[in-house]
This record gives C-alpha cells, sequence and structure tokens, in this order.
C-alpha cells in the first residue's frame, strides 16, 4: 500500500445508537485482496487490503443487516471483487459498479444478476485524468433499461458548471457525500443552498449524509460542523436519503475514524425514530431491495 495510508481502524468502538433492524450501510468498499483480485494499473492510490469478510464482520459488530458496496477506483472498472463480496453476501449486498462505454449489453446483465444496481461516475476533478460526461450520458440511457441508478461524486464548488447536465439525466441519481459541502461557509449560502436546490428541482436525486470525517473540518471530536448540513438534508428529503460507514475510508490524511463513533453521529442528523428508519431501512430497501419491499420481506 501506500506510504502515507492509513489503514482502517484495528477495533471500532461498539456504538450507543442501536439502529433499527434491517438497517443497511449503504456507501462501503471492498479492496482486493490484491492476490486475488489485482488494483488496476492506471489507479491514484494503492491501498492496504479491505476484505468482504473483514466488511461483513464490521457491519455484525455495528448491528447492520446489510451493504450497499460501491466499487472502488482503485479497481478500475475491473468488477471482480465486488461480484466476488455480492456472490457471498447471502443476499444481504448490492453493488454500483464502474464501466466504461464500450461496455456489453451481456456484462451489463451480468453485473444484474449478481447484484449490481447502479453505476458510479466521478466528477472530481483531482481523482479522475478526464470528466466522464459523453460516458456517462451513453451509459445512462442503457442502464435506465435495468432501473439502474448513477452515482455521482463531485465537490461543491463546482456545481454551478455541472447543474445543467446533472439535471438532464434521465434515470434516479444518488449524490455521493452531499456534494461534499465546504463547511467554511454559511449553511444558508449560495453554494450549498445550489445544492438543496438540485434536489428540490429534481425529484429523481437522492443524497448520501455520509462521511463527517471527510468533509469536517472541526475534527474527530465531534465532527459538530458537519451536523446541521446533514441534518438539513435529512429533514428537507427524508425519503431521499442514504447513509453508510464508507469503510475502509480511503485516502483519508489527517485521521482514521472509529466506525462505532460514526455511528453515533445518525441521530443526530436523523433525530427521531421515524427520520432514522427512513435513512437507514425504508429508503435504500425501496432504491435496493425494491422486489422484496413489493414482497412484503423485512
Amino acid at each position: 500500500m501506500d506510504k502515507d495510508w492509513i489503514p482502517f481502524h484495528p477495533n471500532p468502538s461498539q456504538p450507543t445508537f442501536i439502529p433499527p433492524a434491517g438497517a443497511v450501510d449503504a456507501h462501503c468498499h471492498v479492496f482486493g485482496p490484491a492476490a486475488q483480485f489485482p488494483y488496476a494499473p492506471e489507479r491514484k492510490y494503492t491501498p492496504c487490503d479491505a476484505s468482504k469478510d473483514q466488511l461483513w464482520a464490521l457491519r455484525d459488530h455495528l448491528k447492520f443487516s446489510r451493504n450497499v458496496i460501491v466499487q472502488a477506483t482503485c479497481h478500475g472498472a475491473d468488477n471482480s471483487a465486488l461480484v466476488d463480496a455480492l456472490a457471498h453476501a447471502n443476499d444481504l449486498a448490492r453493488g454500483i459498479a464502474t464501466v466504461r462505454g464500450d461496455v456489453t449489453d451481456e456484462e451489463l446483465f451480468r453485473l444484474h444478476e449478481a447484484g449490481v444496481r447502479g453505476v458510479r461516475f466521478n466528477f472530481v476533478k483531482r481523482l479522475v485524468d478526464a470528466l466522464p460526461f459523453d460516458e456517462l450520458t451513453a451509459i445512462a440511457q442503457r442502464i435506465a433499461k435495468l432501473n439502474w441508478h448513477i452515482v455521482i461524486y463531485f465537490e461543491a464548488s463546482d456545481l454551478a458548471e455541472y447543474f445543467d447536465f446533472f439535471s438532464s439525466l434521465p434515470t434516479t441519481v444518488v449524490v455521493d457525500h452531499m456534494g461534499r459541502p465546504d463547511l467554511n461557509k454559511d449553511i444558508n449560502g449560495a453554494e450549498f443552498d445550489l445544492f438543496l436546490k438540485l434536489l428540490d428541482y429534481n425529484p429523481n436525486y437522492w443524497s448520501k449524509v455520509t462521511c463527517p470525517e471527510r468533509i469536517s473540518i472541526s475534527g474527530p471530536d465531534g465532527y459538530d460542523d458537519f451536523v446541521p448540513f446533514g441534518r438539513k438534508v435529512v429533514e428537507t428529503f427524508p425519503d431521499r436519503v442514504l447513509w453508510g460507514t464508507d469503510w475502509p475510508h480511503p485516502n483519508m490524511k489527517s485521521h482514521m475514524p472509529d466506525d462505532g463513533k460514526l455511528v453515533n453521529m445518525i441521530p443526530r442528523i436523523a433525530v427521531t425514530p421515524a427520520l432514522q428508519h427512513k435513512l437507514l431501512v425504508d429508503n435504500p430497501m425501496r432504491l435496493y431491495w425494491p422486489e422484496q419491499v413489493n414482497a412484503g420481506v423485512k
């Protein structure tokens, strides 16, 4: 792994907040193991291994029931590690893949059968060589037939540039980490207001209220500056929000978060049992396991 890589927390605390039955960690990753699933030659970073079995152990420790595994950029468009994890999840995980414009319909169907329900596109300029506008447009029409959604990752300072393009997307769209707001700026300022307008104007848009450890400026003592932003999104769009750990927290430079303490953030941004149930159970089940919701499966 990279010399400055910070491995995930070896012994996360037991959270005091107990999630409702059926809770979903809707944003996490698997890395490798590299001996079985080599990292992509074009990767921007080389992580520590973080296996599916370690992810399941964390899920059980935090008293969650299910996972949504997002393809890691260190694996590029080779979704083998993701598919392997899904195959061993006993239908308790779904996946978000990375695909390229030349992906075949047969491969998309294979990924669907494995449990993939969306594709992710990265618009963070420092993390990609080229912004994927054309590729996303071409793929969006094709995945709509599978009832998949798009996950987009961008930074708040770039949203004005992308707003019209994002609003044109034809599928359900999930925004990672609230579009990474700048917590130095006013919650009522123009930048965060534009993000709220994106969700307000586009009812197909959802948001993950995730990664206080990545966004916070005040730091790990409580990530207090994250709370009003997360709470604002949860309370404004209660039926279109998701939560996840982001384990194993790739590319953290300042510190490695304690996943138990991240879980304890949940009641600070979703302050009632009803909001917590929507955030952790109802919304992710409706998006990732709709067939079970329709059949009345708990």
